[in-house]
């Protein structure tokens, strides 16, 4: 049984949506799950040798949205080097703007730059393609939850 943390930003409510439905799967495949909606530094460091599942969606200018930029700006500023950190991210954004997907390839990038683990792969959902963002991350999680130990 893993222990994961699922941190959310969002702005409209989708990533929120996408990160209680994941916890579900989590739950339902006897592993431990809490979601994050404003998420503190100190409830990222409570995983620090776990998992953690990042959902987030991303700004027309490719920004994080306002709920989840305090604890990126945290972990940068106040964490560094996490080894030990397993993670997954399922990214929302929308490919009509430039900066697609931006918000989750700036954590991506900020976790791999500080040697956190990624599990799988990143999920990239598109607003255009897949309104109802869960029809993709769900199958995307139930294979997910298949590599945690």
């Amino acid at each position: 049984m893993a222990e994961v943390g699922i941190f959310v930003g969002t702005m409209y409510g989708n990533s929120l949506l996408v990160a209680e439905e994941a916890e579900a799967i989590l739950k339902k495949n006897g592993h431990k799950a809490t979601v994050f909606e404003d998420p503190e530094l100190a409830d990222w460091q409570k995983f620090s040798d776990q998992y953690v599942l990042i959902v987030t969606s991303t700004t027309g200018q490719g920004d994080l949205p306002d709920s989840i930029v305090p604890l990126f700006q945290a972990i940068k500023d106040k964490i560094g080097y996490q080894p030990e950190l397993r993670y997954g991210l399922i990214a929302l954004g929308d490919s009509n703007y430039e900066h697609f997907c931006g918000g989750g390839k700036q954590f991506d990038a900020l976790l791999q730059e500080q040697g956190a683990k990624r599990i799988g792969n990143v999920l990239a959902i598109d607003a255009n393609d897949h309104p109802e963002p869960e029809a993709i991350s769900n199958p995307w999680v139930e294979q997910w939850v298949t590599l945690l130990k």
